[in-house]
């Protein structure tokens, strides 16, 4: 045999061994062939890249925030404050998500024990889910469910129960929450104003998450991102102003949403002392800190006066109305939404009965983007004809969007 066929470089590479496969599995993004797929989110956006299809697919706004948000942050940049951070956050943030905590909902938070900056919410779920299960607990969710939260469960070792929220309506049904807890459930993840559906869990719902939260002893993670951005006079009511909530309640939020900054990635948790202890724990093993000359940005913006907070709802609102009406002149069944940046279409009135194949050929057929709510859900059926289309997008784009999928009438 040559020399060259016995070098390390003619050797079969090595195999991946891990726990990536399962969390793969679990985030459904493992092929039935066991060959590892991209996310939707990735998939649908190459399409719109390769086709210039209208993406209204992945959840980001097509501008910018307010231009002093913008301008504190080049002051930071400029002004040198571009090394590591505070590990739990530059004080000015905790301060102001305090203060934000208090100015909107009445609520007590030392910034200095019960704050911790994260790397957008994303990181803030897997490092309280990291932080607060152990390998084998279940966690109970809502679904369908954004993706980041199986796999925050999966890399933790953690099991997840889910509980159906139903189209149109997308109602907690409280049998189906109390029936999800075993005796292994050590935690519930709640997610309201909720993606991708849009629901706003009202008053009685979140009594009854509370509920069964006291009864059975577990902590209830809330993922809070659309917090400002309701609709149609809905009230988003965090569980941790119910009574007795605010020392099993971990909230989480972040600017991205609100103040269209997504790829700032600037996300808090706010908790009781020793669970924001657990969590950064975790934290500091994943980003460590980041976001050094954004986090005084988020701080000011945080103190914005309250017309930038209803007006930003309100601009959102019109952008759902007009995306709403368009799909509804199509032919589409809609679920209007209360927040959030989502509409869910039901396709099945037009003839088509899966939304993954409608959204992979949407593309082409129509020019425009959207993400198929199948992928959201364990039980694929309950979600198979459904489509979620964002409308955090400008009147002109929504506009160009529904006058594309007028295609879908000539089949």
């Amino acid at each position: 045999m040559a020399d060259a066929d016995r070098s390390p470089a003619a050797a079969a590479p090595a195999p991946v061994r891990g726990r990536w496969r399962e969390i793969a599995r679990q985030s459904n993004l493992l092929g039935a062939d066991g060959a590892l797929a991209s996310t939707i989110f990735a998939e649908m956006s190459a399409l719109a890249v390769r086709t210039g299809a209208v993406n209204l697919g992945q959840g980001f706004p097509d501008t910018d925030g307010p231009r002093s948000i913008l301008d504190g942050a080049v002051a930071q940049i400029l002004g040198a404050n571009n090394q590591y951070p505070p590990g739990r956050g530059v004080p000015a943030l905790r301060r102001a998500v305090a203060e934000h905590q208090r100015r909107f909902y009445g609520l007590e938070v030392d910034p200095d024990t019960e704050v911790l900056v994260t790397a957008g919410a994303t990181e803030a779920i897997a490092a309280c889910v990291m932080a607060l299960v152990e390998p084998g607990d279940e966690v109970v969710m809502l679904e369908p469910y954004y993706d980041s939260y199986a796999a925050s469960v999966a890399l933790a070792g953690a099991v997840r129960r889910t509980v159906p929220l139903r189209f149109p309506e997308y109602r907690l049904d409280v049998d189906a929450l109390a029936a999800a807890v075993t005796p292994r459930t050590r935690l519930i993840l709640l997610n309201s104003p909720h993606n991708p559906t849009g629901h706003v869990l009202g008053r009685a719902e979140l009594e009854a998450v509370a509920r069964v939260a006291v009864e059975h002893d577990l902590l209830v993670v809330t993922d809070e991102v659309y917090e400002h951005l309701t609709f149609d006079g809905a009230e988003h009511v965090p569980l941790a102003t119910l009574p007795g909530m605010a020392g099993r309640v971990v909230t989480i939020s972040s600017a991205g949403k609100t103040f269209s900054v997504t790829g700032w990635k600037v996300g808090w948790v706010v908790a009781p002392k020793d669970v924001v202890d657990a969590v950064t724990t975790v934290k500091q093993f994943l980003t460590y800190v980041n976001a050094g000359p954004f986090q005084p940005a988020v701080a000011d913006a945080l103190a914005l006066g309250d017309d930038f907070y209803t007006g930003v709802a309100g601009r959102l609102q019109a952008g759902r109305d007009a995306l709403v009406e368009g799909l509804l002149d199509v032919g589409f069944t809609v679920s209007v939404p209360q927040g959030t940046y989502f509409v869910v279409a039901d396709a099945a009135p037009l003839g088509y009965a899966d939304g993954l194949t409608l959204c992979r050929e949407l593309p082409e057929r129509a020019g425009v983007v959207g993400v198929p709510v199948q992928v959201f859900h364990d039980d694929v059926e309950a979600g198979r004809s459904l489509v979620r289309f964002a409308f955090c997008k400008r009147p002109e784009v929504i506009a160009d969007a529904v006058a594309r999928l007028k295609a879908l009438h000539r089949g």
